[in-house]
């Protein structure tokens, strides 16, 4: 009987021959499907196209598939395929382009740095750095325009704060503003700080930006081109497989169809369109938009309710604690927001609304109600970017109205140092309120929004569960009622993010029918101590079936 079960095996191995042969079967100690089917398998089969066949035991799999490619990789863990709901590739790519200021101490640890990098730089070539934060200095003071006119008196110097909602300018930088900058005036949803004889200091908030951003030369097409591969390559690397990009303009859209034409777009990009401009008019105009090769699509537009804690941009509903007077300020005014909503409703659209502060939350809700009306209650997948500070009453009308909760594990433990001087001790019991909203039933989508944060899931995924910093402090976390299991951390990089993106039946988890998304992990991120999250070995990242990173063997 054994060997006429081994002459059928060989024979309908020989007639499929071809077709078998384009099928691989992937092993592993353990993999987590994160498919409630079968949450946990042995083997993985996919065809030459990435398609995921079947999904269970190595023995049986093997035997199914006799002919099949083999894949081993051992004593290794294999989850599926990780997304960052929240990025910013091309800030991500022109990051590594620019100066780094990302932990700096100190101005004198900023003017270090930018001493070293304007000798890559040209005469009369903008120097241009990012992710500095006054918080982390001594003085905890914003900074001036003579912090850095005294080392670069000529240069024009322009630097984005951390968070990307405030940027610091020298003298040579604003001459360079065609526009008064002294006086009382505001632009519309931003602010420059102004010294007690109305001039300006260097610090331009939220919309303000755009006037220095105007004045700076702009960059040439490569240049833009190569920052989303930087990026990509960046994202890919520390195991992503997907990236929901928070914002772009169409000129973007059209940078990332180029190279996903040429076949150099290697994760999966979920686009969404920047504000009520002209990328979510070729929606409206021409459809939702998916590139053939499945690693780019353009369904979602991003809105901007609010500013950022850090800045004291986000609009509260009561005074910040540590500034009084001072409510935070809207970048969309109300009645921007509402056209927007409206709009990409009529074109069936998803919004995805920044919102960080109470009121900026309070609003965006507001403005859904109103514009789905009775389709608040459908399948419309609207989302909350950060909803990061949130009042008793509006907390639960998330999963009332079906709005998903897209958040960052890493800003919670990034802003704990500050965030209750900002909110006091009523409002932060509100704020990065994770199990709150999931234990409420909404869905929770998490990310990073790199490169404000690091684009390394695994820092999440410890953010996440122990709501510490790198050392471990606090100890038992800060406020640890909000923290996820490592489980519910690693579901909303995979399939709550999938969901997020209307692609839980395409990826997410791995199951028959589904994309052979996948990352090869030396640990058991379920089974480690939290702290090891940090540290998980990333020995590979898969898309469509296809290594598109693999670690140096050491």
């Amino acid at each position: 009987m054994r060997k006429l079960d081994s002459m059928m095996a060989l024979a309908l191995g020989l007639l499929a021959g071809p077709a078998l042969a384009q099928t691989t079967v992937l092993t592993a100690h353990r993999i987590h499907t994160m498919d409630a089917a079968r949450p946990q398998a042995q083997a993985v089969a996919f065809d030459a196209s990435g398609k995921i066949l079947d999904v269970g035991d190595a023995k049986d799999l093997l035997a199914r598939h006799p002919g099949a490619k083999r894949l081993d990789v051992g004593n290794a863990t294999v989850v599926p395929g990780l997304i960052d709901a929240h990025g910013h590739v091309s800030g991500l790519g022109w990051a590594m382009l620019t100066a780094d200021l990302v932990d700096t101490a100190d101005k004198a640890e900023i003017l270090e740095r930018l001493r070293a990098k304007e000798k890559e730089l040209k005469p009369g070539e903008w120097l241009i750095g990012r992710g500095w934060d006054q918080n982390d200095w001594p003085e905890k003071a914003f900074p001036t325009a003579a912090d850095l006119d005294a080392a670069f008196p000529g240069r024009p110097v322009w630097l984005s704060r951390i968070d990307g909602h405030a940027g610091w300018a020298n003298s040579a930088a604003m001459r360079a503003v065609k526009r008064d900058l002294s006086g009382s005036w505001q632009p519309d949803g931003g602010t420059i700080r102004r010294d007690d004889k109305g001039q300006p200091t260097g610090v331009f908030v939220d919309n303000a930006m755009a006037l220095v951003d105007a004045a700076q030369p702009a960059a040439s097409d490569a240049t833009a081109e190569k920052a989303l591969s930087l990026g990509m390559r960046a994202a890919v690397e520390h195991g992503l497989t997907g990236v929901h990009d928070a914002g772009i303009p169409l000129e973007e859209l059209h940078r990332y169809q180029r190279l996903a034409d040429r076949g150099q777009v290697p994760l999966r990009i979920y686009a969404m369109a920047d504000g009520n401009n002209a990328a979510l008019e070729s929606l409206c105009r021409n459809g939702l938009y998916r590139h053939p090769s499945g690693r780019l699509q353009m369904r979602a537009v991003k809105l901007y309710a609010d500013g950022a804690l850090g800045s004291r941009g986000a609009a509260l509903l009561a005074d910040y604690s540590d500034d009084h007077g001072n409510r935070g300020l809207m970048v969309m005014s109300p009645e921007e927001l509402a056209a927007a909503a409206d709009k990409a409703h009529r074109c069936g659209v998803q919004v995805a609304t920044h919102a960080i502060g109470d009121r900026g939350n309070r609003v965006a809700l507001d403005t859904y109600a109103k514009a789905l009306g009775k389709d608040v209650e459908s399948d419309h997948r609207w989302r909350i970017e950060h909803a990061q500070v949130l009042s008793p009453e509006d907390l639960p009308r998330l999963a009332q109205m079906h709005v998903i909760a897209s958040m960052q594990p890493t800003h919670a433990t990034s802003d704990m140092p500050w965030a209750e001087d900002r909110l006091g001790p009523q409002r932060i019991v509100g704020a990065y309120a994770w199990r709150q909203l999931r234990d409420a039933g909404t869905h929770l989508a998490l990310g990073s929004d790199f490169p404000v944060e690091s684009v390394d899931p695994r820092l999440g995924l410890y953010a996440a569960v122990s709501r510490s910093d790198g050392k471990g402090l606090p100890a038992g976390g800060w406020y640890p009622d909000e923290k996820l299991t490592a489980f519910e951390a690693l579901r909303g990089f995979t399939l709550e993010a999938a969901y997020a993106g209307f692609a839980e039946n395409e990826v997410g988890s791995l199951a028959p029918g589904k994309r052979a998304d996948f990352v090869v992990l030396a640990e058991d991120p379920l089974a480690v101590p939290e702290a090891a999250l940090r540290t998980l070995d990333v020995r590979a990242t898969y898309v469509d079936g296809k290594a598109v990173y693999e670690a140096k063997k050491k």
